[in-house]
Order: C-alpha cells, then sequence, then structure tokens
C-alpha cells in the first residue's frame, strides 16, 4: 500500500474509434474517484478514396483538454497517459514529421492483403510464431497493403509508431514501442517479447521501423517545452500506460481467485481471460485466438468480437431523420420477441457498410431469413445474436485452455446495457458482474498510479477498484432449453 494519503490526481486520455475523453482520477488513499474532463468526437476524413484518422485534431482535444484539467484540480496532475484503438500507426519521416494521416483499420486498401500475404509466411507458421488471431486489419497485413501498392510513404519513413506511441511522441519527442499496444500488430513474440524480424523481411522491408519495446508503466519523460507553454503544464511525466484500451480495461477487471473471463464491451467485445503465459496451439489457432500483452506480465487470451458497432451505425442511419437515443432503442429491444433473427456479428459485410441497416436486411435475406420489421427488433436480433457470439467463444475457451470458465465480468461502456448483460448471463448460463463502465480509463489511470509508486501492483489496482465502484450483478434466469436452441441455429447460419 502507498505510504501516503494525499489525494493525487492522473490524467487519463482514452480515445476510441466513436470518441475520445480525458478523464481525471484522484486516487485518496485507496478510493478512486473518476470525472471526465472533456469528451469529443472522433470522427475519420476520407481523402482521396481512402478513411484516415485526423490526428491533429485530436491531439488539438488533448491539449485543450490538458488546460481544463488543470483548471479543475488547481495544479498539475501527477502524471497523463493516452490508451487507443490497437493496429493502426503512424509513419514518420527522418526529421520527425508525420507522414499523411494515418489510415483507418476499416479502409478497404487492406481487401485481401492478409490472403496474400500468406503466399509468403503459411497462415500455420505465422500463428505458431505470433500467436496472434488472423484479422485483415493487422499492422502485418495493413503494411503489405502499402508494400502490394508500392507506397512511396514506405520509402520516406524511418519509423512506425503505434497510435498511442504516437501520441506520446508528440507529447514528449520520445519513440517507443509499449508492449500492449505492439502485441496487436502480429509482429511480436509474445513468449519473448521481441520483434520477429523475418516477417518484415518476408516482404522485403527491414525492422528498423519499429521501436524498443517498453513494459507498460514504464515513465517516458516530461512533456515537451512546447506543449508546456501550449497548456500550462510543467513537468508532467507521460506515462507509457497498458496503452492498448484492451489492456486498460482488462486490468480493470474486479475480478478475484480463478476461472473466470471478461467482456471488453464496446464498438468491439473482446472476450478472454488472464494467463500467465501464452496459449499456442493447434486448437487456438482453430478457433482463432490472440496473445496480446498484459500488465504484470501477464497475457490477455482472448477473440475480437465485433460487438456494439453493429447497434452504432444502426443508430447512425436512423439518427438522419431524427435523434435516436441507445436508451430507446434499448428499451424497445426489450419489448421485441426472442430470436426472431440471428445475424453473425462477424460477418465481412458489417465491417464498414455505408448503410448499417441495409447491410443487416442483405445479410438476412442471403441467409433466408426474414429481416426485422422494427428498430427495436432490429436490435434485439443483434443484442441476442452477440450473446450467441459469446457463448460459442466462452465455450472454445473452455475447451482450449482444459477447464470450465465459471464467472464473467463485463467491463466498459457495454456494462451498462442490463439487456445485453442479462442476455449473455441467460446464454452462457454463467452469472455476470457487471462494471465498472469505464473500466479503460481507470486502468489507463491507476497503472499510472502504480509507475509513480502509488500503487504497488495488479492485485493492488483490483482491490481498490472492488472498494471503489459500484457493480451489478446477472444471474441466468431464461430458459436453457431455448437459448440451447437458439445456439443451434446460430452456429448453422450460413450466407447462401
Amino acid at each position: 500500500m502507498p505510504h501516503t494519503t494525499d489525494a493525487e490526481h492522473y490524467l487519463a486520455f482514452d480515445l476510441g474509434a466513436e470518441s475520445g475523453r480525458a478523464v481525471l482520477g484522484t486516487l485518496d488513499g485507496r478510493k478512486l474517484t473518476v470525472h471526465e474532463v472533456r469528451r469529443f468526437p472522433n470522427t475519420p476524413l476520407s481523402l482521396a478514396g481512402h478513411i484516415h484518422w485526423n490526428v491533429y485534431a485530436l491531439f488539438d482535444e488533448m491539449k485543450a483538454a490538458m488546460r481544463e484539467a488543470a483548471a479543475a484540480i488547481g495544479t498539475r496532475p501527477t502524471s497523463l497517459g493516452v490508451d487507443t484503438w490497437g493496429v493502426d500507426f503512424g509513419l514518420l519521416a527522418k526529421d520527425g514529421s508525420l507522414l499523411g494521416l494515418p489510415f483507418c483499420y476499416r479502409d478497404h486498401r487492406n481487401a485481401g492483403a492478409m490472403e496474400e500475404y500468406f503466399k509468403l509466411v503459411p497462415r500455420p507458421a505465422l500463428y505458431e510464431a505470433t500467436g496472434t488471431q488472423f484479422m485483415p486489419f493487422n499492422t502485418l497485413f495493413q503494411v503489405y497493403a502499402m508494400v502490394r501498392e508500392r507506397s512511396p510513404l514506405l520509402d520516406a519513413a524511418t519509423d512506425l509508431l503505434f497510435m498511442p506511441d504516437l501520441f506520446n511522441f508528440l507529447l514528449t519527442g520520445r519513440k517507443a514501442a509499449e508492449f500492449t499496444i505492439a502485441s496487436t500488430s502480429q509482429f511480436l513474440d509474445p513468449r519473448t517479447k521481441a520483434w520477429i524480424p523475418g516477417l518484415f523481411q518476408a516482404m522485403g522491408l527491414s525492422k528498423k521501423l519499429l521501436q524498443n519495446i517498453v513494459e507498460p508503466g514504464t515513465v517516458l519523460g516530461e512533456i515537451a517545452e512546447e506543449i508546456a507553454v501550449a497548456t500550462g503544464l510543467r513537468h508532467v511525466p507521460v506515462v507509457a500506460t497498458a496503452s492498448h484500451d484492451t489492456a486498460a480495461a482488462v486490468v480493470a477487471v474486479p475480478a478475484e481467485g480463478r476461472n473466470w473471463a471478461y467482456i471488453s464491451s464496446g464498438t468491439w467485445s473482446l472476450v478472454g481471460v488472464e494467463e500467465e503465459a501464452p496459449v499456442i496451439s493447434e486448437g487456438s489457432r482453430d478457433a482463432n485466438f490472440t496473445n496480446e500483452g498484459g500488465v504484470g506480465g501477464t497475457i490477455r487470451f482472448l477473440k475480437n468480437v465485433s460487438g456494439l458497432w453493429l447497434v452504432q451505425g444502426c443508430r447512425r442511419s436512423w439518427s438522419a431523420d431524427g435523434p435516436v437515443t441507445y436508451d430507446d432503442l434499448t428499451r424497445a429491444a426489450a419489448e421485441a420477441p426472442a430470436f426472431a433473427t440471428l445475424i453473425d456479428p462477424d460477418d465481412p459485410g458489417f465491417l464498414n457498410p455505408p448503410d448499417m441497416p441495409e447491410a443487416i436486411t442483405e445479410y438476412c435475406l442471403r441467409t433466408g431469413q426474414k429481416p426485422p420489421a422494427t428498430k427495436g427488433a432490429l436490435v434485439r436480433a443483434l443484442l441476442e445474436s452477440l450473446a450467441l457470439k459469446y457463448r460459442r467463444v466462452i465455450g472454445q475457451m473452455s475447451l482450449v485452455l482444459g477447464h470450465p470458465i465459471e464467472k464473467i465480468h463485463v467491463i466498459g461502456g457495454g456494462s451498462r446495457n442490463a439487456l445485453l448483460c442479462q442476455l449473455t448471463a441467460d446464454a452462457t448460463g454463467l452469472p455476470i458482474e457487471a462494471g465498472p463502465a469505464e473500466a479503460t480509463a481507470i486502468g489507463n489511470i491507476l497503472v499510472q498510479a502504480m509507475a509513480t509508486g502509488r500503487v504497488s501492483s495488479p492485485a493492488e489496482i483490483r482491490a481498490i477498484i472492488r472498494g471503489s465502484f459500484e457493480l451489478r450483478t446477472y444471474v441466468p434466469s431464461g430458459s436453457a432449453a431455448d437459448w440451447d436452441a437458439a445456439g443451434a441455429r446460430f452456429k448453422a447460419i450460413r450466407p447462401a
């Protein structure tokens, strides 16, 4: 435990694919409180037929939030840290300037790159080397897409920085690759925590683009003078926190004991367990599980499932005709008939369609199902299908690990969705403990507190969270037979 009971303040930037937030955490003894200082949209830019992240707009928002945080607490924070989504990156020129805006992982340039890369390094060998789930937008395949296009950016680049590492560089001038974000790339050996140069060399590149790897909780240095002038904050250490947003969320799982799993529920749903070593086997490869870095030497053994992205996409389309709230959609879904339509949330047609409801209608017709007739029925179908996807992944995970899962922790924004949590309990037959909703920002903050010596270990982080935030429990209440029948239907869905 820390020796002081004086309150300390930590500033977390949590940047997601839909929005960014600046969150102040105040740690007073063993009690943590969090306060959102600023929220801002993360709106991708469409330029020359491609989708990019507007890094400059995001960084301006971060600097504005730093000024607001200083005003809110009347002093400088103890430290600050940045977490973001995985796989995406920026390229730097020799002088440190950014070579164009980073591409969004949903950009069409990645189409077919994964399958073509397997001609250079076969799929089984690539999984054995990296233990990484195959997704068409992994960093490896994004870089190969640039090689395939003979992108001049690669010729000019001297450094590749993942998104949180890029923001840390803009804040401090230091280049580094934080372990948890690096582990999303499919360039890393999770056993040795080292880059695999042969994966770069197979496509004619050198690994010199990649940075030295640092552990989560590494103090990178103080904010640069130009940032201090712009924000009024000086001598604030920047911590390479658990920089992948899922890693930050998982360290904030308020778990005790063993045989628990987590679902980090947001735009994506990350379904997994925490392990002491990578799990790389034929079974994990066939089930397409990934091994990503965690805090304190742990490995996050998980599968990415396309989560509330589909609901978000529907809401965006429907909002063109007037305001539509998530609460209204969830209430309508609760009243809709059960198991009318089942949808695989990971169907490729849902990656980035121009109109999500239309894409879902087309999917239903391709799979021989009647499309939902109302907004409530459509959202009900999406939430039930997510719960069934969780059920399948948890079952696969138990088989690969060789032991049962006895409890599921749902963290992140989806933990606020009582209907989804109850459906998940019913589908899996397992108790659900939901919360904290702000898990990513909380994990970011408490890894900073560990880096600065205020917190001693990940176990203490979880004890602080259990004592600081209200959690809600859901127990299975639906008909197991009905869910078994729905599970069989879900498994059998195949596009025509």
